[in-house]
């Protein structure tokens, strides 16, 4: 059973199993840093607690993975593992502010790690200076309570899809492009009825069919919406908050200034979902 939801907490709200075991006492420091998110009915001490016993998995540290990864800290989820496997560039500055100047051809992994660990030490970093593949993926995944998907490929995306279904972790993922995002939660691994991540996209596109940001670029400032909301669901997954996206997907249009909410089905041919096994669907490489 996962931990009874925060007190003024929507009906029906969850979080995950991670946060067995004698409370954590707040000292003064963490008192201070997290005083804000103390005064919130709905996190208080026991939330902040709960967030401290943590571990998150963030698979990208690029430009959806550093709003997420240092949102995240921020708040003191006390373990973040950050999984990139590219190193930080000159061009990647536009978007991705968990890098500077001073770390240009570093692993992006463990640049991300010296800007978290600045911006918070109160936390532990584990840097993986590599992209996930069926072989290191599940090991990595039993480790954490949930997983952000900020990658920009499908067999990744595919491969978390499966290992969180089959491991039964959530899964919260974004994606953008131009002036345009997206973010859903999936927690088909959790409840059966909800969609996964291939009941909204079954097979990957056709090479060269699908705008991309090298292709077409993006904007940083809509990265940096979309991964704070990556944050955001995560924090409110984690501590059983409110209503999370699970079935649904966010679009937003940077241009317009818009947010639509649109109901997510679960498909009854989906490859992932639909009747296929989780081990004879999961990607190689």
């Amino acid at each position: 059973m996962w931990p009874t939801p925060l007190s003024g907490v929507g009906a029906g709200a969850v979080g995950p199993p991670c946060l067995r075991g004698a409370p954590l006492a707040l000292n003064a420091s963490q008192m201070d840093r997290y005083s804000r998110q103390l005064l919130l009915r709905e996190i208080g001490g026991e939330g902040q607690e709960r967030l401290l016993r943590a571990s998150v998995l963030v698979v990208g540290a690029g430009g959806l993975g550093s709003p997420a990864c240092l949102y995240l800290a921020a708040a003191g989820v006390g373990h973040l593992f950050v999984a990139d496997g590219d190193r930080v560039e000159l061009s990647n500055l536009q978007r991705q502010i968990l890098h500077g100047c001073d770390r240009l051809d570093q692993p992006k992994a463990e640049s991300a790690a010296v800007a978290i660990r600045a911006l918070n030490p109160d936390i532990e970093v584990v840097p993986i200076n590599q992209e996930l593949d069926a072989a290191s993926a599940p090991s990595l995944l039993e480790r954490v309570d949930l997983v952000v998907d900020g990658s920009d490929n499908f067999p990744t995306r595919y491969l978390l899809n499966a290992l969180c279904q089959q491991l039964h972790k959530p899964l919260v993922s974004g994606a953008v492009v131009g002036f345009s995002g997206q973010v859903a939660t999936f927690r088909h691994g959790l409840d059966p009825s909800l969609p996964c991540y291939r009941c909204l996209h079954p097979l990957p596109p056709e090479l060269g069919s699908e705008p991309t940001c090298v292709a077409v670029g993006v904007l940083g400032a809509v990265t940096g919406v979309v991964g704070s909301y990556l944050a955001l669901e995560s924090v409110k997954e984690l501590l059983g908050l409110g209503s999370t996206l699970a079935g649904h997907l966010l679009l937003f249009d940077g241009l317009d200034g818009r947010f639509l909410r649109l109901r997510l089905p679960k498909r009854d041919d989906c490859p992932q979902c639909g009747g296929v096994s989780v081990s004879s669907s999961l990607p190689v490489g």
